[in-house]
This record gives C-alpha cells, sequence and structure tokens, in this order.
C-alpha cells in the first residue's frame, strides 16, 4: 500500500515535471507552490533579511524551470529541488560579496566539538530563529553541515575554504550557538520567577 503511494507520488511528479518542461503555465504554478513555502524557509538559512530570501527564492525558481529537463527521476525530486536552492543561496552569498569573513585558516581547530546536547534537544525553527544571530560565515557552515546535511569536504568545496576550516566553523558556531542557548534560557527563567 504504502509503495502504491510512493509511485502515485513519482508519477504525479513526472506527469508535472513532463508538462512544465513543455511550458504549460498551471503545471508550473502548481509546482511553484508545491514548493515555494519549503524553499523560502531554506533561503531564509543563508540570508540575512525576509528581501534577501525572496530575491534568492525567485533565482532559485529561474534555475528550476531552465533545468528541470536535467532531473533524471533519481533519488527524491524534494531533494533534487532544494539542492538547487541552497546552490543558489550560496551563489547569492557569493555575490553580495558577504565572502564569509570570519573563515580563517589561522583557526582551524580552534574549538573542541562538545555542544551537542544543547543543540540536540531544539526543535528545527528554534536552531533557525539562533542560528540568525551567528555572522554569515558561521550561519552558513552551520546550515549547510547541520541542517541541509552536507559533509565538510562538500562545504569546503561550495566555500573555497578547507575540510578543517569547515570543521572548525561549525565547532564555533555551535559554541556560539549554545551560549545564546544558554543565555536565552537564563533569561527566561529570571522571567519567570
Amino acid at each position: 500500500m504504502l509503495q502504491d503511494s510512493i509511485n502515485t507520488i513519482n508519477i504525479d511528479n513526472n506527469v508535472i515535471i513532463k508538462k512544465c518542461i513543455s511550458g504549460c503555465r498551471k503545471s508550473q504554478k502548481e509546482l511553484y507552490d508545491t514548493f515555494s513555502s519549503k524553499m523560502f524557509v531554506v533561503c531564509l538559512r543563508y540570508t540575512k533579511n525576509q528581501a534577501d530570501a525572496e530575491d534568492v527564492l525567485q533565482d532559485g525558481f529561474v534555475k528550476l524551470f531552465k533545468n528541470l529537463d536535467k532531473y533524471r527521476g533519481e533519488g527524491s525530486f524534494e531533494g533534487w529541488v532544494r539542492r538547487i536552492f541552497v546552490n543558489t543561496a550560496i551563489e547569492h552569498i557569493r555575490k553580495a560579496k558577504n565572502n564569509i569573513n570570519d573563515i580563517s585558516e589561522g583557526i582551524e581547530n580552534s574549538v573542541k566539538d562538545n555542544y551537542t546536547n544543547a543543540l540536540d534537544n531544539l526543535y528545527e525553527k528554534d536552531i533557525h530563529h539562533i542560528a540568525n544571530n551567528l555572522s554569515d560565515g558561521f550561519k552558513t557552515v552551520f546550515n549547510l553541515y547541520a541542517v541541509e546535511g552536507y559533509s565538510h569536504k562538500e562545504i569546503a568545496n561550495f566555500l573555497g575554504i578547507t575540510e578543517s576550516t569547515s570543521k572548525s566553523q561549525f565547532s564555533r558556531a555551535k559554541a556560539i550557538l549554545r551560549k545564546l542557548i544558554l543565555g536565552n534560557k537564563k533569561e527566561l527563567s529570571q522571567i519567570a520567577c
């Protein structure tokens, strides 16, 4: 029964994809409506504000529709779409000359990775809200690794840094997030008293 449901979803995606490629505006709108809210959240993770996220979203959909014929039907279509939007966000960061100033080869491996517990207990929306307090460099590496699931090697290739710098930036981002989380927790407990 579950396999039939999965096959139906794949068939529906394939039909919509083919119609979009042929220029059917109704199918393009359906695809946009299906993915726009999810991809907007992805865009927000990598941008400073809603306006920038909207720009990335628009650019991402332009790329999606331009490259739809390259989707081979292998793996998750949503995963393929997400990758386009993450790559578009990274390109936006580069274009905006936010060149991830925090990433420095001289500070590799400077923070130990022992802050997992506090982050493991948060919901994704809470982490996203708190992660917005990170600088662009830390936020980008954190999102690519912790949220999107890219390896440090992939992140290094995306951002033009070393793998150990990516690891270091991720550890430093977690340390900063831990301080922010504990600070918010302390403030909340003082308000409750």
